[in-house]
């Protein structure tokens, strides 16, 4: 997991936002379920009336409430309340009045004074317990309260007589009545509370249906812009982790790169083509969709799961079991599906591997595939491939068809559940519709939570296999590297190579392939290799610039060993033409530029001319302009041997080496080409591979390898008297006459 982290510590406040917004998202997420109960309970149920605290009530019955209330109860209330009297009110003030409690023009009324939570509070938790008691005084007398012998005459007045009883005796009556009142199940009290509410509301002509109007769409405005405000907070998250999964995968991308393009024909070797692009764009995709996901689901799914259960708890216990039989039900099923599915998740990069590398050695060689009639072939190894990678995905996609079916029969069961059990519970007084509304939406929340999260643990057993993957490469250390200190070349020995007792061996070979070569390559001089194939020309060859490094004995470059020097410093000395020419898409002029941005026009058309490949450049449209394709396939072998000989003409360095570079050529152009190379070359060392002998008979110096050993060295009228390997390569070629020539 730490390897998925690692690549995000350049995006550290940005998460930070994230998590930000994805707390604020859950708090809003979370909150929805309390209002929605509150419309229900409150709105719905309680026509609107919030609380246990009358608005405006008539002095009578303020004073039958004051009865039951203990001295410091009283005091409390009449802090809270202020008594309303025609003449007590001014003109206007009493009309302001009059519109809202028609009632006053004929009683007297108490309003309420009160206006801060606190304050409110302190009320409500007086009148809850006193208002039952008043309303069941008035429906069934003073009996209720342990005064059954207390006969009430027909047409008196409980709250008169109450009144007029001895301080102990109503200390006694009320003692009972507020213990009565306190064992009552709250919903009860809640019912008893705001039906007395209502009646005395309409009693003073106050309108129940605007209260309970306007209390709707206060908390539906309130619900609405939370919403909102989630959605909002919802965006700027999906924005943000898509921008910074997006970001972080060009990073990791332009990562590889880099560090492939440092990567030897070692590591090459190592790590196949096919399996460098799969990592470099399926698996790093892999890692941005979870990356995506992990922002948007994972640092959501716990704020929202713990913080429903927060809810849950502060809200009702009586149903928590639910719940937590839900969720060990979901971690069940999830535990045994990622058991029977992660293995295959890891298993199918691998596949991918596998199919890409199939797909391009069959584009790649579809030429040699056709002429050898190897069709079916091909198509049975593609459909092996490809077979293998459909079978996991179809396992992986049955486990996850099994899944939402199961997860929905939980969630489904856990709502009847809730219902049945809450429908009990309304039955015996002690909870409210809304509650159990709510209570569904939590126990929805916190489900949905695990499920989110699993799924985000589906996907991580593959994301972290693609994330091993692209840390292999990343964590790969070159064979080749620049030295620390690395050493300055000679000014007087510039274009010389040397080969000091030179030996070298494959990684992993157990003989070498170069035994003991030793030779000097001086400026102004062509130095030519030629042997039969496998003797190791090309080999010894991609030494110099270090494509491999030497295993025995030394190599140096204007003096310096190549290993003490620079990788830069050292190739920009030399001028390369490889054996398969190689062309990048765009036109021939970019592609000669590749080697120097600068060449001017008549540098580059002087450098196609030298090249003989002024012939089929100026045939085709546009000249310099002419598209080269992926490769160069538009082009054929000779041609693109000579627009790669153009590009190393074009980079002016100290050694040239053609690696077996004119075998595609025409005798006549292979000869004007020499001839050509000679003047523009004059002043450079000419390294060059060939097979041929009548390229190397001008030659400065010939090394006939044979081997992997040097079986002769010098000039084409030397080796032919005294080198028995070369006589029989050339002899293989040409006449005694032509050789001799």
């Amino acid at each position: 997991m730490i390897k998925l982290i690692k690549p995000l510590k350049p995006f550290i406040w940005l998460i930070g936002v994230i998590f930000i917004l994805l707390y604020a998202q859950a708090m809003a997420d979370l909150s929805l379920p309390g209002y929605m109960a509150d419309i229900v309970n409150v709105g719905i149920q309680q026509n609107g009336i919030e609380n246990a605290v009358p608005k405006a009530i008539e002095s009578a019955e303020y004073e039958k409430l004051a009865i039951i209330m203990m001295d410091e109860e009283k005091a409390r209330i009449d802090s809270g309340y202020v008594l309303l009297e025609r003449q007590a009110l001014g003109e206007s003030e009493y009309k302001k009045y009059l519109e809202d409690y028609p009632a006053l023009a004929d009683i007297s009324l108490y309003t309420l004074k009160a206006e801060t939570t606190e304050e409110i509070d302190e009320l409500d938790a007086i009148f809850i317990n006193i208002i039952p008691i008043v309303t069941g005084i008035e429906q069934h007398g003073l009996a209720a309260y342990g005064d059954a012998d207390m006969e009430i005459p027909e047409g008196v007045d409980p709250f008169t007589l109450l009144a007029q009883l001895p301080e102990d005796r109503i200390q006694e009556i009320r003692t009972a009545a507020i213990q009565f009142a306190e064992d009552l199940p709250d919903g009860l009290k809640e019912q008893a509370t705001v039906a007395y509410i209502a009646t005395r509301y309409n009693a003073i002509g106050l309108d129940t249906g605007s209260v309970q109007t306007g209390y709707i769409l206060r908390v539906g405005l309130l619900m609405l812009l939370i919403t909102l405000g989630s959605a909002a907070a919802s965006v700027a998250v999906g924005f943000l982790s898509a921008r910074i999964a997006a970001a972080m995968g060009r990073n990791v991308r332009r990562q590889l790169f880099e560090k492939v393009e440092s990567f030897s024909s070692a590591e090459f070797d190592r790590l196949s083509t096919a399996s460098l692009i799969t990592r470099s764009t399926n698996d790093i995709t892999q890692i941005q969709m979870l990356m995506v996901m992990l922002f948007r689901v994972v640092f959501y799914a716990p704020i929202l799961g713990v913080g429903g259960v927060i809810k849950v708890i502060g809200a009702d216990q009586s149903m928590l079991w639910i719940i937590a039989a839900a969720v060990g039900l979901v971690l069940t099923l999830l535990i045994v599906m990622m058991i029977v599915a992660v293995p295959k998740f890891q298993s199918i990069q691998t596949f991918i591997d596998k199919l890409n590398l199939v797909t391009r050695e069959m584009l790649s060689g579809l030429m040699v595939i056709r002429a050898f009639n190897a069709q079916e072939h091909e198509e049975k190894r593609f459909d092996v491939a490809n077979a293998d990678l459909t079978k996991v995905n179809l396992f992986i996609n049955r486990v996850l068809v099994f899944l939402m079916p199961a997860l929905m029969l939980i969630m489904n069961g856990v709502m009847l559940l809730i219902v049945w059990v809450g429908a009990h519970q309304i039955d015996a007084g002690t909870i409210q519709v809304g509650d159990i509304m709510a209570f569904m939406q939590y126990a929805m929340q916190i489900i949905m939570a695990f499920l989110m999260v699993s799924m985000v643990f589906i996907m991580l057993p593959r994301a972290i296999v693609s994330a091993v993957r692209i840390s292999e490469v990343l964590e790969t250390d070159p064979v080749i590297t620049d030295p620390r200190q690395p050493q300055e070349v000679l000014p007087e020995k510039k274009g010389v190579v040397e080969f000091r007792n030179v030996s070298f061996r494959y990684p992993g070979a157990e003989d070498d392939v170069l035994k003991h070569i030793n030779f000097t390559a001086m400026p102004g001089q062509t130095t030519a290799f030629i042997g039969s194939t496998g003797s190791g020309k090309s080999t010894l060859i991609n030494l110099i610039p270090r494509f491999y490094d030497v295993t025995g004995g030394e190599i140096l470059v204007d003096g310096v060993d190549v290993r003490k020097a620079r990788q830069h410093d050292l190739r920009d000395r030399i001028g390369y033409v490889p054996q398969k020419a190689v062309l990048f898409s765009g036109t021939v002029e970019s592609n000669i530029r590749y080697a120097n941005e600068d060449a001017t026009d008549e540098e580059v058309k002087k450098y196609i001319r030298t090249a003989q490949a002024e012939d089929f450049v100026r045939s085709k449209e546009n000249s310099r302009s002419l598209d080269i394709a992926q490769g160069g396939t538009n082009l054929s072998g000779g041609q693109k041997q000579r627009l790669a000989i153009a590009r190393a003409l074009a980079k002016r360095p100290e050694i040239y080496i053609f690696d077996d570079s004119l075998s595609a050529l025409d005798y006549r152009t292979d000869k004007a080409l020499r001839r050509a190379l000679k003047k523009e070359t004059a002043d450079a060392t000419v390294l060059i591979v060939t097979q041929r002998v009548s390229t190397v008979m001008s030659a400065d110096q010939i090394l006939v390898l044979d081997d992997g050993e040097v079986a002769g060295i010098g000039t084409h009228k030397q080796l032919m008297k005294d080198c028995e390997v070369y006589q029989e390569i050339a002899l293989s070629q040409l006449s005694a006459e032509e050789l001799a020539q």
